[in-house]
């Protein structure tokens, strides 16, 4: 790919120009930050460290929450810090990599959420062949598919993009650099390449989101065969991965499957998928999931207790 435009730095106009807004908003994101971090490795480390969580349910969630983690990242710092400091250029490269990877992370997150609603199927509706089916290799290569569909997917949406010739104002009405936003600065006809975009992503979004809706159907009807023991447990995993998948693919929908055109609700989408949404997954997972819970209390609070009787010993 071949860099042709003229512009060597976008000025990114943020979420608002009043500098008592943006000091509110600062503390706000940064404590959302902190919480999605401190989240999600929560998950991360307690599922890698437990004895009891190593089913492949539990696999894919500590996948799902080390790459919320990282999508989160590609947004955060840079947002905290414009809002703190005021200075919201970002050079065109930085765009670009912000670019491709908010869609690889993104796409991977989708292909996940496929994943896991497959995960659910297998265990709810052939129990006997769950431990069969979703063996351990089985369960990296769904991962690595899920890697793998997310790379390309957004190897696609920078390629439509990379090449072409930025010449006229540098100014992005948004927080972040994304394709809509992106594709009004260009000096040449996008009817084209928004059909591109909107292929890639929005079909995508709406073609995994409409199997998941399936998938789940038929885990829901599935649920008669079950004692009321086991629906309970069927419901409040299912519920969590339900949540999630709203969550996550509505605003991708609205976001992409549409043409390429910019509204003001845009940024308050924006901020819901890449801030919110990875902050509010761990507390979803964790708050319905007594296996998770019982997990962190056994391990962590097991270390809490130890660190106590270590700093309360007598020297």
């Amino acid at each position: 790919m071949e860099h042709k435009s003229n512009t060597t730095y976008f000025v990114l106009l943020g979420l608002t120009q009043n500098p008592k807004e943006q000091k509110v908003l600062f503390a706000m994101f940064l404590l959302f930050y902190i919480l999605t971090m401190a989240g999600n490795l929560l998950i991360v480390l307690t599922i890698t460290f437990s004895k009891t969580l190593g089913s492949p349910m539990y696999f894919f969630l500590a996948s799902l929450s080390f790459m919320d983690a990282v999508y989160s990242s590609v947004f955060c710092p840079k947002l905290i810090s414009d809002l703190f400091f005021g200075e919201n250029t970002i050079s065109f490269k930085l765009c670009m990599a912000q670019l491709f990877s908010e869609h690889f992370f993104g796409g991977s997150e989708v292909f996940l959420l496929l994943a896991m609603a497959y995960d659910r199927y297998v265990a709810i509706c052939k129990p006997l062949h769950y431990l069969i089916i979703m063996r351990p290799w089985v369960c990296v290569v769904l991962l690595v598919v899920s890697w793998v569909g997310g790379f390309l997917h957004s190897v696609i949406q920078l390629s439509t993009i990379y090449g072409l010739p930025f010449c006229g104002p540098n100014v992005i009405d948004h927080f972040i650099c994304d394709m809509y936003p992106l594709l009004k600065l260009v000096c040449v006809d996008t009817n084209v390449i928004g059909l591109l975009v909107m292929a890639n992503g929005g079909l995508i979004c709406t073609t995994v989101f409409l199997l998941l809706l399936v998938s789940y159907a038929v885990i829901f009807h599935s649920l008669k065969n079950l004692s009321q023991e086991g629906r309970r447990k069927a419901l409040s995993t299912c519920g969590s991965h339900i949540t999630v998948v709203v969550f996550f693919f509505v605003p991708c929908i609205f976001m992409y499957a549409r043409p390429a055109k910019t509204f003001p609700i845009d940024k308050s989408l924006s901020v819901f998928y890449t801030v919110i949404t990875p902050m509010l997954n761990p507390f979803i997972y964790t708050l319905r999931n007594s296996e998770m819970t019982n997990a962190m209390k056994k391990l962590w609070g097991g270390k809490v207790t130890s660190g106590r009787k270590l700093l309360s010993f007598p020297l």
